[in-house]
Parts: structure tokens; C-alpha cells; sequence
């Protein structure tokens, strides 16, 4: 069974299973970059003993992948936050100025969020938890506007939120956040419930395309998909289209069945600068790792065409 918009599953989907790890019960919602001329990204591996944790992952061809077996091990120059910073789940990595930021979701007496740098994926500074619980889906620009750092974010609860907005915040640097904007909240559809922010962020002509994730409820649960919203260039938060017909929804058995059934939850993109086409990474039942491409330009299109009049 198939369904999308103008993105095509790779075809040998799942691209990445619990088998990339030894002892891991799950592999999903991770982070992938270029890094010189290969790739390199961060996942989340929840472990047969409950545990969940962030590795690091390379790859020569993006499709092949080289998991780390332990994860992160980041040095923590703040005692009083304890162990929590360190453990981590659903990370996104953004390069700005030659360094790679990553953000992801802790557990620091609830969901907040820790961010780290690093040029070289093998040692990682810790930054601070930047965003107190309780929130997710933190998401950095990778650019700065005016001096400043943008990132999106989700204020949340400490459960399986059964609400959510995307805001989207600045900051000198890195450290103190503030100035928060609310982009846009749910609508109706498979959007109805909560949505958050995705894949970092693409600058294009037509302004920043975000990809996000979109929940509805049903009597059996939630229900993720992926749609796609176009931004303005230079205040981010005015949304200028926001499609009303979801890019990528759980129709394949591996998005339908897992340890969260029915979940697309996208969180990557790579972008071919010379062919336009666009690789959208994306967790699947909270179970592990699906692909679908597109050409850039037919998303923004599709997201032009399929948005609703007012936003």
C-alpha cells in the first residue's frame, strides 16, 4: 500500500532497523548531515533494557550506515543537572558557521532540551539545557538573522502530549533564549490534534520550507504524518503557505506496525544542490528509519498549491 504527495518511498525501505545495533530494541526519529564528502548523523537506539540513547552514525553513500554500538558519551561541566542531560532521544543536527549544533530531548524533570557542538562528530561540548521542561521538537536555523540564533520549539507535558504549537525563539548565544513567536498550531484533518517542527529548516527563494509533523486522533490512538509549511525569510515566524494535505502518511506496514503504530515522523533532510532532489529521513512506528525523495521544487509547489487560504 502506497499514498504521498510528490514523494516516493525509497525502495528498500526500512533503510535502517534495530539490527544496525547490537541490543537495540528500536532505531528511529534521527538526525543525518553531509560531513566532507561522506555523512554522518546522530540515533536514537532504544536498547532491550530499556534504555535510550544518542550514537553516532557515518556513512559513505547516505543508504549504508555505520552505527556506533555505545552512544554519546558528552561530557557534562554542570554536576547540578545530573545525569539526565546526557540521556537523550530524537535529536537534529544543524551546521551553522562550520560547527554542528545538536539538539535533542532529555529528561531533566521532564522533557527539556540539551544542545551540544562539535566539528568532528568524535568529541562533543556540552552547552547547556537550553529549553526547561517541559518541551520538544527543538529544531536551530542554520543560519544566524541579524546576529541572532533562531530555533523552533514545542512547549509539551510530561506525557504523550495530547497538544502542541510551534514557537520559534532567538538567542545571542546559543545559552540565554527569549523573544518567542508563535508560528502556527494545529487544523483540522490529520493536523488536528498537535504538529511540531521537523528536518532543520531550508532556505530557498520562495522562503524557509519546513517540513513538520501533524497528529490527529483517532479511537485507536494517534495518528503522525508529514506536511510541509513555507516561511518567511526573514521573520520566520509568518507562515506564507502551510499545506492543507499531508505530504507523507503511515500506509506501509513498517509505519503502521511498531512500538508506536501509525507514526511518519520526519526529522532529516539531504538536499542534492545540483539536482534539486531531497532525501527526507523519517522515523516509522518508533520502530526504525524510512526514506522517501522528492525534487525540492515539487514541494514547494505542492505546498503552494495544497495550502489553505488563510494561515
Amino acid at each position: 500500500m502506497t499514498n504521498g504527495s510528490v514523494f516516493t518511498r525509497y525502495e528498500k525501505n526500512p533503510l535502517i532497523t534495530p539490527a544496525a545495533v547490537p541490543g537495540a530494541n528500536t532505531i528511529f526519529n534521527s538526525a543525518v548531515v553531509p560531513f566532507g564528502d561522506k555523512y554522518v548523523g546522530v540515533f536514537r537506539v532504544d536498547t532491550d533494557d530499556g534504555g535510550c540513547g544518542l550514537h553516532v552514525g557515518r556513512s559513505k553513500d547516505a543508504l549504508n550506515w555505520d552505527i556506533a554500538p555505545r552512544p554519546l558519551d558528552i561530557p557534562n561541566p554542570y554536576p547540578v543537572l545530573g545525569p539526565q542531560p546526557m540521556f537523550g532521544y530524537d535529536p537534529r543536527i544543524a551546521e551553522i558557521e562550520g560547527t554542528y549544533y545538536v539538539t535533542w530531548c532529555n529528561e531533566y524533570h521532564g522533557p527539556a532540551i540539551g544542545m551540544a557542538k562539535t566539528k568532528d562528530f568524535k568529541a562533543f561540548e556540552f552547552i547547556e539545557n537550553v529549553l526547561p521542561p517541559f518541551n520538544r521538537n527543538a529544531v536551530l536555523f542554520p543560519r544566524r538573522f541579524n546576529g541572532q540564533y533562531l530555533m523552533f520549539h514545542r512547549p509539551s507535558d510530561p506525557g504523550h502530549t495530547p497538544f502542541g504549537d510551534i514557537f520559534v525563539c532567538s538567542s545571542p548565544d546559543l545559552v540565554h533564549w527569549g523573544h518567542h513567536r508563535w508560528v502556527f498550531g494545529p487544523r483540522g484533518g490529520w493536523q488536528s490534534k498537535k504538529v511540531g517542527a521537523g528536518p532543520v529548516p531550508i532556505e530557498t527563494d520562495e522562503g524557509w520550507l519546513m517540513i513538520y509533523h501533524g497528529v490527529k486522533i483517532t479511537c485507536s490512538g494517534f495518528i503522525y504524518s508529514a506536511g510541509a509549511a513555507l516561511l518567511d525569510r526573514d521573520e520566520p515566524w509568518k507562515v506564507l503557505y502551510r499545506t492543507r494535505r499531508y505530504l507523507l502518511a503511515p500506509t506501509e506496514y513498517y509505519e503502521r506496525v511498531g512500538d508506536v503504530p501509525n507514526v511518519v515522523f520526519p526529522v532529516a533532510t539531504l538536499l542534492d544542490q545540483k539536482t534539486g532532489r531531497l532525501a527526507l529521513y523519517y522515523g516509522c512506528a518508533d520502530t526504525c528509519i524510512g526514506l522517501a525523495y522528492a525534487q525540492l521544487g515539487d514541494v514547494i509547489e505542492f505546498v503552494k498549491r495544497n495550502s489553505f487560504s488563510s494561515n
